[in-house]
């Protein structure tokens, strides 16, 4: 299988780099920057997408359509709704934060698309039974292109999504181009701050000094069980 793991930063790719195997760094397209490695005789990409709704889904069609995976893994950081610092959240569905369309249309739904976009349930399967699931939390994840580190705007996002979990700038336009070239996806994010709680952005820095790189060995446990 080729899976293709995108990550939104440089230091997140480096985590993600650590738990593959025969890692080289290569250009494809002559311009697009990927690691190519190995877990479990998978064939294993990982590219940086970048920060925000345009570059992640500009970066995931190029990548999609140059490496042509057979499933993409998103993974990094989210500010969490109710979770702790470094919980694990796999999303069960991914929506929107700041996208509304008018009158007479739903929040959180661009046109001629779904409100949520599911990701690839067969994986999700496999983590519950393979009892990875003690490890990790299943919820709603939502996206917008602003840092959020208020407990007002975490209210606000609330009040159209009662059940997000965590919030991050890169999932829902990662899903949404997969949903629209037919590529299965799952998004796996560690809990790096607590917007509305405390000083989250100094929690999100202290989080990258502290972070331990077992908070991304998820990926290589969930990948060996593929």
């Amino acid at each position: 299988m080729r899976i293709l793991i995108l990550a939104a930063m440089d230091k997140e790719v480096q985590l993600i780099k650590n738990i593959l195997e025969n890692a080289k760094c290569e250009n494809v397209n002559g311009n697009l920057p990927i690691i190519r490695g190995s877990i479990n005789g998978h064939t294993i990409y990982v590219g940086k997408c970048g920060i925000g709704k345009v570059n992640a889904a500009v970066n995931t069609l190029l990548l999609i359509n140059t490496l042509h995976p057979d499933l993409i893994l998103n993974s990094g950081v989210a500010g969490g709704a109710g979770l702790p610092i470094g919980s694990v959240l796999v999303a069960d569905n991914v929506a929107y934060d700041d996208v509304w369309c008018g009158p007479g249309t739903t929040y959180g739904q661009a046109d001629n698309n779904p409100l949520f976009f599911t990701p690839y349930t067969e994986t999700i399967n496999l983590i519950r039974d393979s009892g990875l699931d003690r490890h990790v939390v299943f919820g709603l994840i939502c996206s917008g292109d602003k840092f959020i580190s208020s407990s007002e705007e975490i209210a606000f996002i609330r009040s159209h999504f009662p059940d997000v979990k965590a919030v991050d700038m890169e999932s829902a336009a990662i899903a949404h181009v997969c949903h629209m070239t037919s590529t299965p996806f799952n998004i796996i994010r560690v809990v790096s701050d607590t917007p509305g709680e405390g000083e989250n952005i100094s929690q999100y820095k202290d989080f990258w000094v502290k972070a331990p790189e077992k908070t991304f060995t998820i990926l290589k446990d969930l990948i060996q069980h593929i």
